[in-house]
């Protein structure tokens, strides 16, 4: 599958990744999610464990992350991937 490519992330606020090196060079920056609304997954299990969390308000695409690890990363789904995923649970 290709990336989605009509995602505007104009508004998104960037940081340089903790694992850039502080010389300069080899630099990656990062989108910050944080005014995402997420929510839980209702696929996920209600003991605490395996959560996901998702966030519905991203045009064109559905952010992902560990609920146990909310300032780790996300994976950014196409909406029609996501869509299909979920179809086939």
């Amino acid at each position: 599958m290709k990336p989605n490519s009509n995602i505007d992330l104009s508004s998104v606020q960037w940081r340089k990744s903790c694992y850039s090196n502080g010389t300069g060079g080899d630099c990656v920056e990062v989108a910050e999610l944080s005014p995402l609304q997420w929510r839980k997954s209702s696929y996920s299990n209600g003991t605490g464990g395996e959560c996901l969390e998702v966030a519905d308000n991203f045009p064109g695409t559905v952010p992902v992350r560990d609920s146990k690890n909310p300032e780790g990363p996300a994976l950014m789904f196409p909406t029609r991937a996501w869509a299909l995923f979920i179809k086939s649970l």
